[in-house]
């Protein structure tokens, strides 16, 4: 009887330290960043429209065709972006899962110089920090130079929101360089 009971209680105590040994399970952020392929930015200024992309010519993540962003100096446009996987068919349309997953997703506008173009007025998520598939655009005198576009996956960790409205946290979705002419 006494070997019976030392048994049971040897093996009670393995079962917990071999549980309190095991790594916890801690539910860490899903960082499932999309495929993108191809982006189109709109500008509409006084009802006319004028759109650039960037895409890759192989399908894949490394971005290859550019055109110059071109707009006149010292105007207003509404701004929008298309983000779209080409590798699929049908084309994947990934701005729709952006604008769902909206408290995850941030684009980030990096002019060079700064005083070329300015993004304001950036749609919202539900916690009213800004998105970026929408905005107000103000060009600058004439002049040349970059426009960097970053779009950052910010995934809840542990359940808590980590997007704050800064570029830090998070990983990288898409970063992307086009010339800008304001002419």
């Amino acid at each position: 009887m006494k070997l019976l009971q030392k048994s049971i209680w040897t093996a009670a105590l393995l079962g917990l330290m071999m549980t309190s040994c095991s790594k916890k399970d801690d539910p860490q952020p899903v960082d499932d960043n999309e495929l993108i392929t191809a982006v189109k930015l709109s500008f509409t200024e006084g009802g006319v429209t004028k759109s650039f992309n960037a895409r890759s010519s192989k399908k894949n993540d490394v971005f290859d065709i550019f055109d110059t962003i071109s707009l006149q100096p010292n105007k207003t446009y509404s701004y929008s972006i298309e983000i779209l996987d080409e590798s699929k068919t049908p084309v994947d349309d990934i701005t729709a899962g952006i604008k769902e997953e909206k408290d995850m997703h941030l684009f980030v506008f990096k002019p060079n110089p700064a005083s070329l173009i300015a993004f304001t007025d950036l749609d919202k998520d539900s916690r009213n920090l800004p998105v970026g598939l929408t905005a107000t655009v103000k060009t600058g005198a004439a002049g040349t130079g970059k426009l960097q576009v970053i779009l950052r996956h910010q995934p809840p960790v542990n359940g808590k929101p980590v997007k704050d409205g800064t570029e830090t946290p998070g990983s990288t979705d898409m970063d992307i360089t086009l010339n800008v002419e304001v002419k």
